[in-house]
């Protein structure tokens, strides 16, 4: 069992008879919704949020009951991955290309919680690049301005070389910056920068972190 499996399993201890659930999207996320499709056929009674389309077919495949987003007035409890997180619970998500559904989810989520392997967990955050989702109109004067800071955009593509789009029909342009200095302010500023629809910051989401280790073990710390 890696690391992923074994934080994405932990994580769903958590949950409980009647919760309404959002489901994260991603390879952590993965493994969680395998693990709630099979306490759900043993009876646990759940409502899941999806964050993707990937994660909608999954909780679809494990019979897991869903509803949309616009129909509920809060979710009890969110379990997603990240791609980063630092030691003040902040992180980089979007590395499945969720990051818009994902935020939506987790800003109406009374708790978040996210699950990582131990190579998620970094002192400063950066080194993996940060997802940027822009409006496809215009997309080449947001990447200038990117790269007039230095952040070193890159347009996304799939590994056949074409295209990547969001759920949405967005395109992704990852910044390479190495490390982020102060993430309330680049959160801001991309914020404010038009063509920007949302970035892969997540400052003051997660109140929990279930990490994984390649040993078996397995840590919860609460912010």
């Amino acid at each position: 069992m890696n690391s992923k499996q074994i934080a994405g399993e932990k994580a769903c201890d958590f949950i409980q008879d009647g919760m309404i659930v959002g489901l994260g999207t991603g390879s952590t996320a993965y493994y969680m919704i395998q693990k709630l499709g099979d306490r759900v056929a043993e009876g646990l009674n759940v409502t899941g949020v999806v964050t993707s389309k990937a994660t909608e077919k999954l909780a679809v495949e494990r019979n897991i009951p869903l509803m949309e987003l616009n129909d509920v007035t809060e979710i009890d409890l969110t379990i997603d991955g990240a791609d980063e997180v630092d030691e003040e619970f902040r992180g980089v998500k979007g590395g499945g290309g969720a990051l818009l559904f994902e935020k939506l989810v987790a800003n109406v989520s009374k708790k978040s919680i996210w699950v990582v392997g131990e190579d998620k967990v970094v002192a400063t955050l950066g080194a993996f690049p940060l997802p940027v989702e822009v409006v496809p109109f215009g997309y080449k004067q947001v990447e200038r301005q990117l790269e007039a800071r230095g952040y070193k955009p890159k347009l996304r593509h799939h590994e056949d070389g074409s295209l990547y789009l969001t759920d949405s029909q967005n395109y992704i342009l990852d910044l390479h910056i190495g490390s982020i200095a102060n993430p309330e302010d680049l959160n801001n500023w991309l914020n404010n920068l038009p063509g920007v629809v949302e970035n892969g910051l997540f400052l003051n989401y997660a109140s929990t972190i279930v990490i994984g280790f390649s040993d078996g073990k397995v840590e919860v710390r609460d912010k």
